[in-house]
């Protein structure tokens, strides 16, 4: 034990348990802007600027403060989060850009690095036994998920929030009976097979299958339904997949899920930004303002960390197709919740939103303030199998200013 960290071995990844009541937020809710979202379109406007285009600014709850005409709910809303406009990366294109921000490196030929989803289920350990710490909604098939950490720690993923989680019932035709002969037959072929290769992957294989069948008898895979939510609320969040996705991931830590991921696609608007903006901005104020408010009225937003980020954002320059192309010099980023300062806005991009002037906050220092709001210290380390040390920030450093 290492200041109240606890750390032992498993299989070959050192796996430490940190103490629940460390950090503001108990739980975190990652929202995933895939494709680049355009910062001077949403976030970070510049009003009166040739490169701003159609797009209007209108003011926020904070004297000074705009927002895009595309987010009127979230200007009503600026007390409840921390602005940062001074975000960077080194990444320019999407794939290497998405690996960056979920897992603080840059990619490797050889390793998968763990998300920050896996490391908050493996450092702060999993509350409810019959749910996996760590869900993603609506990610793509090049997410790392735990990289070189054990499959348990890999999140749960969920296609589309409103279809539930998909072959947790019974075939039709299949009785428990025959459902527990079947489950006998794999387990002798799987207990052979592991005996013969005791590999961490095969015995992460087991846990798994062992993790779903426990969920599949709980009560707890209620949550997972977002149909059982009144229309009204439904309504509030957007009939949407992103909209919906935000409401599932409430539902999934109200049943103590550690870290939720929702990736909200589109954001790659190279041809017409400005058609395509006001449908996309719409869905996202829509969603986030709901699930703010809902956080906040049951009690939960003091303990739950709500992210809202994405690979990079969007050129000042507009395209002759009336688009705006990949940018990562300068973009924009969200906190809000448990240890997050309230109408706050660090750091600035110039006049034009293509350089950071004041305050640069690189993806390493973005994700350690994440960390620390959770309470997971900078520097420890875990250990891959092959004996490499690796902390859930890298080199980065926390933004003090943003923490409450």
């Amino acid at each position: 034990a290492e200041d109240g960290i606890r750390c032992y071995a498993v299989t070959g990844v050192q796996t430490c348990a940190l103490p629940i009541s460390s950090g503001k937020a108990k739980r975190a809710i990652y929202l995933f802007m895939a494709g680049g979202m355009t910062h001077l379109d949403t976030f970070d406007p510049k009003p009166g600027s040739e490169i701003q285009g159609p797009t209007k600014a209108i003011n926020t709850k904070i004297s000074g403060v705009k927002l895009s005409e595309h987010l009127p709910k979230l200007a009503q809303r600026m007390k409840m989060f921390s602005l940062i406009r001074s975000m960077t990366t080194t990444q320019g294109a999407h794939a290497p850009g998405r690996y960056l921000a979920r897992t603080s490196y840059s990619p490797r030929a050889t390793i998968r690095h763990a998300t920050m989803g896996a490391w908050v289920a493996n450092l702060k350990g999993q509350v409810n036994k019959n749910i996996p710490a760590n869900v993603v909604i609506g990610g793509g098939s090049d997410h790392p998920g735990a990289g070189y950490m054990d499959l348990k720690y890999a999140p749960l993923p969920i296609g589309n929030p409103e279809s539930g989680l998909k072959n947790s019932t019974l075939l039709k035709g299949v009785d428990r009976r025959e459902f527990d002969r079947r489950l006998n037959l794999v387990a002798k072929f799987g207990n052979r097979f592991l005996r013969r290769y005791p590999h961490k992957t095969v015995q992460g294989y087991g846990d798994m299958y062992a993790e779903s069948l426990r969920l599949m008898a709980s009560d707890d895979i209620k949550s997972f339904d977002v149909k059982q939510e009144d229309s009204k609320t439904r309504d509030t969040y957007g009939r949407n997949k992103f909209g919906q996705g935000c409401l599932l991931a409430r539902r999934l830590i109200e049943r103590d899920v550690r870290f939720v991921e929702v990736e909200f696609g589109g954001w790659d608007m190279h041809n017409d930004t400005f058609g395509e903006i006001g449908e996309k901005g719409a869905q996202l104020d829509a969603a986030l303002s709901a699930l703010l408010d809902d956080l906040n009225s049951r009690g939960m937003l003091d303990e739950t960390l709500v992210v809202l980020t994405s690979e990079f954002g969007r050129s000042p320059k507009i395209n002759d197709r009336n688009g705006r192309d990949h940018h990562p010099a300068a973009y924009s980023s969200l906190l809000a919740g448990g240890g997050i300062r309230g109408g706050y806005v660090h750091g600035a991009s110039d006049d034009r939103g293509h350089y950071v002037e004041e305050d640069e906050v690189t993806v390493n220092d973005f994700n350690a303030t994440i960390a620390t709001a959770l309470g997971i210290p900078l520097d420890h380390e875990v250990f891959s199998a092959s004996g490499r040390p690796f902390k859930i920030a890298d080199d980065g450093e926390a933004v003090r200013e943003v923490l409450a």
